[in-house]
């Protein structure tokens, strides 16, 4: 049996990603940079057709998955857009400053940085770490992150046929979470924007293939 193929792909640099601010729910537009991002994905993606594809419902992965599908050989013009890929919700940190965040997640673990958490905790414990210092108690915590990440991406490759190539536009730290799940690849590095991870599909089972693959 033939692998379904999954394209990860992290939008293009953002202007909250420029000043250095958590984004999940918060959505904000892409930079020039961010521009180059998406048309260097496409580049890397062009020799790839794609049966279909799909994207978060902001506008950042939106117009990332359309930059991509522009250069693509597919006749496919406009990604399904799908709430379930939105990237984690952080609550009362969304938009704030991202060291001032990990400091109030875990400088009382004598964690500063999120890689610092993640080598210590995990990803799946610093979402509830998280969602535990939100005072507001809207942060998402892992159980609730997979119980919407999850029905998605079974929809995904239930609509698809085996030796597909699907395109996913998507989030940092959504991806991350994928790769953390499914391989046992080193996560605590920056995912960089317009990076590509591709995840195969088989038998039932996710495997990562590679992870935050981006060319100059």
């Amino acid at each position: 049996m033939t692998g379904i193929n999954l394209y990860f792909v992290r939008h293009g640099q953002t202007q909250l990603n420029h000043y250095h601010r958590i984004q999940g729910w918060a959505d904000s537009d892409l930079t020039d940079k961010g521009v180059q991002d998406a048309v260097t994905a496409a580049n890397t993606l062009s020799q790839i057709t794609f049966d279909q594809a799909y994207s978060s419902d902001t506008k950042r992965a939106s117009r990332t998955a359309r930059i991509i599908l522009e250069a693509n050989p597919a006749p496919l013009t406009e990604p399904i857009q799908k709430p379930a890929l939105r990237e984690e919700n952080f609550g009362y940190f969304e938009g704030n400053d991202t060291g001032q965040t990990w400091s109030i997640v875990g400088g009382r673990t004598g964690c500063y940085s999120y890689p610092e958490l993640i080598e210590t905790f995990g990803i799946e414990k610093t979402r509830d770490l998280i969602a535990a210092a939100d005072p507001y108690e809207e942060a998402e915590n892992d159980q609730q992150f997979w119980a919407r990440l999850q029905p998605g991406l079974d929809e995904i490759v239930a609509k698809a046929e085996p030796g597909q190539n699907i395109l996913i536009v998507a989030h940092g730290t959504l991806i991350k979470s994928v790769v953390s799940k499914f391989s046992d690849i080193d996560i605590r590095d920056s995912i960089l924007n317009g990076s590509i991870t591709k995840v195969i599909y088989e038998d039932g089972t996710f495997t990562v293939d590679y992870y935050n693959h981006k060319e100059n």
